[in-house]
């Protein structure tokens, strides 16, 4: 499938091992080539023999760039339980990005990139679901398969360390190769069949509490907005089909980023509709989501769901919110910055949204991890004033977020990228999984209408696991 001269493939090895012994220090080579047509999920499925645990898959929407990345090159992490924990990832990756060797220069998402994400709330504490997640943890792969349109490229990474010989780092390539050749491509995600499964709320009763205390607060003006969520646990009585389920995500929530991150045995999956921000070059783009209703049955529901929704005055509210505070903070990185004076409608499968993009052109001196660091969380993902609304969601809602709801995405070594909030998503953990959805607290907020929105917002991981569910008393 890919082929290196083999001159090129030496002069490369042996440039970045004189850098590395003259460093005293690990060094990248990083290869790219053009090849025909693979379907990413396969080639994602093709990884599990000798990359389980170690492997990522990520489609931007309506597939227009899908990497799938297998086996952890080179793993940066952070445990800090602040916003240094950006920093800290950021200086590991210049570090290493500033020596490159290989024909790397390549299109949009290939070549040497990270990709991983950041915990919601590092100060909420562990808790034993995600106890093997990192408050920060990025890593690139050995491997990686992207499709850009309909272009396809193979990406092969190396880590060079001072002393190694030239054929070790060659025999990495070249396995990496035949591994690709001998294997072929998976019948992966041909459907699922339905599963037993059982559905347990998690501390739904205290939720509701949690509402009806923000609420209260919201009304005494000791904050303006708060988001807040909750959790279902499934019991299969099969092992999950990950790759079943990212299909099914891939057909039924074409308009999301879809996104699968596996740490050992754990894997976190989802479909979300929400760009954090993307990067290319000295542009950067933002959306706004919030404030949303369902689907209607018809057409004509559908429209009339939709007017609602734009001509609500709590959703407008909420939704005003979040493009203020996106529009500050690209105004402190970026030089000029765009916005419409009014929301659109963004539709998916189940639910139709508010939504406003946000363009900007960044400052030299800004970075796209800076950016996230300025961002997260959005109020429409913690609450408004930031500080005070994270403060309350650690105190009163009733688990332990991990990774939902945080920063899940790639970066480059030329600092493009792009990250999407990780909602609509779960935990996978053989025969297990936790599901989380929140929604929006504002002062007109009702503790069973919310509770009504989480549910919709729980349909499209429910809906891709494909099981039959019974409620757990």
């Amino acid at each position: 499938m890919i082929t290196t001269r083999q001159h090129t493939l030496s002069s490369n090895i042996e440039a970045a091992l004189a850098e590395a012994n003259r460093l005293k220090r690990p060094v990248i080579v990083s290869l790219i080539k053009k090849i025909a047509p693979y379907d990413p999920l396969s080639f994602f499925a093709m990884g599990e023999k000798n990359y389980a645990g170690e492997r990522f898959y990520w489609s931007s929407p309506d597939g227009l760039t899908t990497l799938a990345g297998l086996g952890n090159e080179l793993v940066l992490q952070t445990d800090y339980p602040s916003k240094e924990r950006f920093r800290h990832i950021e200086n590991g990756w210049k570090r290493f990005k500033k020596y490159v060797y290989g024909n790397h220069q390549g299109s949009n998402g290939t070549g040497p990139l990270l990709f991983g994400g950041f915990s919601f709330d590092p100060e909420k504490g562990q808790s034993e679901t995600w106890s093997s997640f990192s408050s920060g943890s990025f890593f690139m792969p050995s491997m990686m398969l992207t499709k850009n349109k309909y272009e396809y490229s193979l990406t092969i990474n190396k880590v060079v360390y001072p002393h190694e010989s030239p054929r070790q780092c060659a025999v990495h390539f070249h396995k990496m190769e035949r591994s690709v050749h001998r294997d072929g491509q998976h019948g992966a995600g041909k459907g699922q069949k339905q599963s037993e499964c059982f559905l347990l709320e998690v501390a739904s009763a205290e939720w509701l509490d949690a509402v009806k205390a923000a609420t209260v607060s919201i009304k005494n003006k000791e904050i303006d907005k708060v988001v807040l969520a909750r959790e279902v646990q499934l019991s299969f009585k099969e092992e999950i089909d990950l790759y079943s389920t990212l299909d099914s995500l891939q057909k039924e929530q074409d308009s999301c980023y879809i996104f699968a991150f596996e740490n050992g045995s754990k894997c976190f999956i989802g479909a979300t509709p929400e760009r954090l921000v993307k990067k290319e070059g000295g542009t950067v783009l933002s959306t706004c989501l919030a404030g949303s209703i369902r689907r209607g049955l018809t057409p004509s529901e559908d429209l009339d769901l939709q007017n609602e929704l734009l001509n609500d005055e709590k959703n407008l509210i909420e939704h005003e919110i979040v493009v203020r505070m996106i529009r500050n903070s690209l105004k402190d990185l970026c030089e000029r910055v765009y916005s419409p004076e009014k929301p659109v409608i963004f539709k998916t499968k189940n639910i139709q949204h508010l939504y406003t993009p946000v363009r900007g052109y960044m400052k030299k001196e800004s970075s796209l991890l800076h950016l996230i660091e300025k961002f997260h969380p959005t109020p429409a993902l913690g609450g408004s004033p930031q500080q005070a609304a994270v403060e309350m969601i650690r105190d009163i809602e009733p688990m332990n977020r991990g990774w939902y709801a945080g920063p899940i995405g790639w970066i480059d070594s030329h600092d493009n990228g792009e990250f999407a909030v990780a909602i609509r998503s779960g935990l996978v953990d053989g025969k297990e999984a936790h599901l989380f959805a929140g929604c929006g607290i504002v002062e007109e907020s009702d503790p069973a209408a919310e509770y009504q929105e989480t549910q919709i917002k729980l349909k499209p991981m429910l809906s891709a696991l494909g099981g039959n569910y019974h409620e757990q008393q």
